[in-house]
């Protein structure tokens, strides 16, 4: 290829391809996918005898036509490993066999808000990384049409092969370097969804070969040269500081290096996680009370007392609420209560932190390691330059993992211990360190007038910091004329954060289980009850709604109709939900049989309107999964606090849902449209707790209102 000097300094001016997108509370995907194949090789390929060749911060490509991909977000097992390199890929028109994808580090300079959190990945990467493929299938046209001499409108491109109008052809690997080179087209087309090839087919986890085959991915595989590893004691009451301790003991245990205090906390260095954990057991430290222990008692007690006060900050306020309910025939009011929850992620925390003079080095799992690697420099008053921070898979995170102090934690003991240090929570650790789902109490009531729903009324007290407050635009927003929502919250030194579905996880249920309440008492069918709403949405000139009330409509229409509502057997009891959050429309339909006295979920059926289903397969995954973390955690859940310390400390006294426990059947269905895809980790998990409740009700007679609902069936308080 003959260039101009002209032609040269353009090229080195514009030689960098970027892509970014930012998710608005969630994810932010950022890289550039070039994957290429040619007709004389077949996979399998051994790649590391590949020579690779850097393109740019994204990608490595092989003369071959082999690349790898740098992935710069987090993979915490919601499929963004596979799922976004199947949007370039489709667009850059090449066989999905010929993609390799590996993790990338934190890179501010090239990434762009590397976050993994709020269902937001697919949503906010549909558009640019699809231009990215889009991009890149043109250049490498533009390439071989500047090899062959002919225009570019001469060329095609399919399977990674270049084809001109003389039938000759060209792997993108034969035009990868020129590529490179070349100057960025500023528009290019992208294709129809009817000429997909790739998204919308079933394509397997890129990871799941070494995970199933034990090869180190995770946090804990992670191991370096002269690493030591870390326990860490820590306060065993919330409220406590760290008087004096004494460490003779521990340092007699053989395999222990280094006894460190730091902060509030004492970390046992040794060997080998268990040397550490036994080293950690032989400390004896003494611990003062600098705050008023706290309790379940008395959290209930001050969310109550919230809830029947009158300080309140006002979230949304449509009509007049207060006249509305002096004009009513009838008010109905219920209150919803929900425990803490811990995250009881299947890897517990951990982290390596390596810090020298020179630099920081910091490997693990993380949901925000830019966010986390500028706290690290703060702690440790560096700048951020000199934070090198790698990025493993996570053993689960449902909001965990956005927290980095486990990191700082390895970051300071690093620093103090002028060793590489490897944090290893224990189970118990993990579960009486925090950070947990806060406990959350609502009062909701309705106005009836004339056999109409006036006015709604939804309060909301919370320890720390508001579940409600960041989302006024939900149903029944803007279904009712009269409209309020206000919040209050207890302050509490419980450290306290996003679990799985923050703001919805039991908003979802409460107010789902209060709607099928209030359809009774208008005498009026649970659906339509809710059609009818959504049809004042639709009619309200001005509704201020994030969600779509047609697509709600059409989720509940096909729910009902995929799960034979109302025409099951006799002992079949069922109870419906339907919802938005997290930008994902959902109905589910719980189908439950009374065994024993106890009820027992026997089927789900969901319907789910996301827009373009991506990867049906990894979509599937994270639609039942949702539903039976929510199953889980509606009946078995709950955190309590006695004298400021948790009650569970493991599985033994925790109870997550069993195998035995989930539905044998979760029958899943999708609204089929061409719409942009929305997520899909979460949005399944609120509703199905209402579903259960709603169930349970038609079986039992009872009206659940506090979660874990098994454990508060026969509390006399349950409205029979």
């Amino acid at each position: 290829m003959n260039l101009s000097n002209n032609q040269k300094q353009s090229f080195s001016r514009r030689s960098f391809l970027k892509t970014s997108a930012l998710a608005s509370g969630g994810m932010l995907i950022s890289f550039n996918l070039f994957t290429a194949c040619k007709s004389d090789i077949k996979p399998p390929v051994d790649i590391s005898q590949l020579n690779f060749n850097d393109f740019n911060a994204f990608i490595k490509i092989s003369d071959e036509g082999k690349v790898t991909i740098f992935s710069p977000n987090p993979e915490i097992g919601q499929g963004v490993k596979t799922s976004m390199p199947m949007l370039i890929a489709e667009e850059l028109d090449v066989s999905w066999e010929d993609v390799y994808v590996e993790q990338g580090k934190l890179d501010t300079k090239n990434y762009t808000r590397q976050v993994a959190g709020g269902s937001q990945s697919v949503r906010f990467g549909w558009e640019p990384l699809r231009q990215t493929g889009a991009t890149a299938k043109q250049m490498l046209i533009n390439a071989a049409a500047a090899k062959w001499g002919v225009s570019a409108s001469e060329c095609t491109a399919s399977q990674g092969v270049i084809t001109n109008s003389q039938g000759e052809k060209l792997g993108y690997g034969d035009v990868v370097k020129e590529a490179a080179l070349l100057e960025v087209p500023e528009e290019v087309k992208l294709k129809d969804p009817k000429d997909f090839t790739i998204i919308g087919k079933n394509i397997s986890n890129v990871d799941i070969d070494k995970i199933i085959t034990g090869k180190p991915l995770f946090g804990l595989d992670y191991k370096a040269e002269g690493m030591v590893y870390a326990s860490v004691l820590r306060p065993p009451v919330f409220g406590q500081v760290l008087e004096s301790f004494d460490d003779t003991e521990t340092r007699a245990v053989g395999g222990v290096v280094d006894v460190v205090k730091f902060g509030n906390k004492i970390a046992v260095l040794a060997v080998n996680t268990w040397t550490a954990m036994k080293g950690k057991k032989a400390l004896k430290a003494e611990w003062k009370q600098d705050s008023k222990p706290e309790s379940t008692a008395l959290h209930d007690a001050e969310l109550f007392k919230i809830l029947n006060g009158n300080k309140f900050d006002t979230r949304r306020k449509d009509g007049n609420v207060k006249k509305a309910f002096a004009e009513a025939d009838k008010v109905l009011e219920r209150v919803y209560e929900s425990p803490f929850l811990p995250h009881n992620c299947m890897e517990p925390m951990n982290f390596y932190a390596d810090v020298t003079s020179e630099k920081i080095h910091l490997v693990g799992p993380i949901q925000t390691p830019a966010g986390t690697a500028g706290r690290v420099a703060n702690l440790l008053e560096r700048d951020e330059k000199d934070v090198l921070l790698e990025m493993t898979r996570m053993g689960g995170g449902f909001g965990r993992r956005l927290y980095g102090d486990f990191v700082l934690e390895a970051a300071e003991i690093s620093s103090l211990a002028k060793k590489p240090v490897k944090v290893v929570f224990s189970r118990e650790d993990d579960m009486t360190a925090g950070t947990y789902r806060p406990a959350i109490k609502y009062k909701i009531a309705a106005s009836i007038k004339d056999k109409k729903v006036t006015g709604y009324h939804l309060k909301e007290a919370c320890i720390n910091d508001n579940m409600y407050g960041l989302i006024p635009h939900f149903f029944p927003a803007g279904a009712v004329e009269n409209y309020q929502v206000d919040t209050a919250n207890y302050k509490s030194n419980i450290t306290t954060g996003a679990w799985r579905a923050p703001y919805t996880n039991f908003l979802a249920s409460a107010e789902q289980s209060f709607f099928d309440e209030l359809a009774e008492v208008l005498e009026v069918d649970r659906v339509q009850l809710h059609l009818d709403l959504l049809e004042n949405v639709k009619n309200n000139p001005e509704p201020n709604v994030e969600y779509s009330p047609e697509r709600l409509q059409g989720v509940l229409k096909k729910v009902v109709d995929k799960s034979n509502w109302g025409k099951t057997e006799a002992d079949v009891y069922q109870g419906l939900a339907v919802y938005y959050c997290h930008n994902t429309h959902v109905a589910e339909v719980a189908d439950i049989v009374m065994e024993n006295g106890n009820p027992v979920v026997k089927k789900v059926t969901c319907v789910v309107d996301c827009g373009i289903v991506v990867n049906p397969l990894g979509a599937l995954n994270q639609i039942k999964g949702g539903i039976i973390d929510g199953i889980g955690h509606a009946l078995y859940g709950e955190l309590t606090f006695q004298d400021g310390k948790p009650q569970s400390n493991n599985f033994n006294t925790y109870q997550l849902i069993r195998m035995g426990q989930t539905p044998p059947e979760v029958d899943v269905h999708f609204i089929e449209n061409n719409l942009a895809p929305t997520g899909l980790g979460e949005p399944t998990l609120p509703p199905i707790g209402g579903a259960v409740a709603n169930a349970i009700y038609k079986a039992t007679g009872k009206r659940l209102t506090k979660q874990p609902y098994l454990s508060n069936m026969d509390v006399e308080k349950v409205i029979g």
